[in-house]
């Protein structure tokens, strides 16, 4: 496995875990199943987009211009 895979796959990991154990000490006592699944979704939620906002920045090889197609020169 690359190790940049290995520590894109960690930190999302990292982060959802964190996310998890935030969301249940917001979240008051005698929670019910739709609490859990809350908790779950948001969670998710944020360890994606932090996931994705790693990609783009990495991914590119440090270019920032991910989102845009370059034109060939000349014509």
């Amino acid at each position: 496995m690359d190790k940049r895979i290995a520590t894109l796959a960690g930190a999302a990991l990292a982060v959802f875990g964190a996310s998890v154990i935030i969301l249940l000490k917001l979240l008051p006592d005698r929670r019910t199943e739709a609490d859990y699944l809350i908790i779950g979704s948001v969670a998710t939620l944020i360890a994606l987009a932090v996931l994705f906002a790693m990609l783009t920045l990495t991914g590119s090889g440090g270019k920032r211009d991910v989102f845009f197609k370059r034109r060939p020169k000349g014509g």
